[in-house]
């Protein structure tokens, strides 16, 4: 007679790819320094193992609290990663989350078992603990599909920002240069942004006024079967 199967022993985590942006600059994501073995001293995505009483999602946004300080304007999950050998320690499955901030909004703070807490160029990654390396590489193929047909970059900007400060930042996500006429063309024909009379000074050019994203317009629009699309 054989004997019974092991019953799993597995471990469920949640790690968050946050991406934010910085004023023409790259886009940045938030790592933390690990102050826990395996991988002490290195950068890791924010995350840790879900408590028996809390779902995913509140795991995960309990996690980014406690080692960074943030609560993210936009999170959704993303994928879920659940090779062997992905930790040393024991079978762990991760859900893997994607969110975005606007740093400026957001003071960082690390604790719990992160020593640090530091946003860093998606062009300049430190080596990074685990197989989070993978992870963000999915999280940044996501946004950038993503971008262009749900306008969710505008959780990226304040809340009154220039049309260059919209042109630099789907530069940046895209990672490529865009046609900018066409481009504010096609943003303006949507009727999304207003325009607020408030102007802001760059450099030795005229004042850029400012808009606002138009969030409750395209709630109705998106009802009535409104599809947006930047390509």
């Amino acid at each position: 007679m054989e004997s019974p199967k092991k019953l799993q022993d597995i471990k469920v985590a949640v790690d968050a790819v946050i991406f934010g942006y910085f004023d023409k600059k790259d886009l940045q994501i938030l790592l933390i320094k690990r102050n826990i073995e395996p991988f002490k001293g290195g950068w890791a995505l924010p995350g840790g193992l879900v408590l028996d009483d809390e779902s995913v999602d509140d795991a995960v946004k309990r996690e980014l609290y406690e080692e960074a300080g943030i609560k993210p304007d936009f999170l959704e999950q993303l994928y879920t990663f659940g090779n062997l050998g992905r930790d040393p320690r024991n079978r762990v499955v991760s859900v893997a989350y994607l969110g975005l901030v606007n740093p400026s909004y957001h003071e960082l703070f690390a604790d719990s078992d992160a020593e640090d807490a530091q946003w860093f160029s998606v062009n300049k990654l430190p080596l990074v603990a685990f197989d989070h390396k993978t992870i963000i590489e999915t999280a940044l193929k996501r946004l950038r599909t993503k971008i262009q047909y749900q306008p969710i970059g505008f959780n990226l900007l304040n809340e009154e920002f220039p049309f260059s400060d919209l042109e630099n930042l789907y530069k940046a996500i895209v990672g490529q240069e865009i046609d900018r006429r066409n481009f504010r063309k096609k943003i303006m024909s949507y009727g999304l942004l207003n325009e607020t009379n408030n102007v802001k000074k760059e450099g030795s050019g005229r004042p850029g006024k400012l808009f606002t994203f138009n969030k409750e317009k395209y709630k109705e629009l998106e009802e009535q079967g409104f599809y947006f699309e930047i390509k």
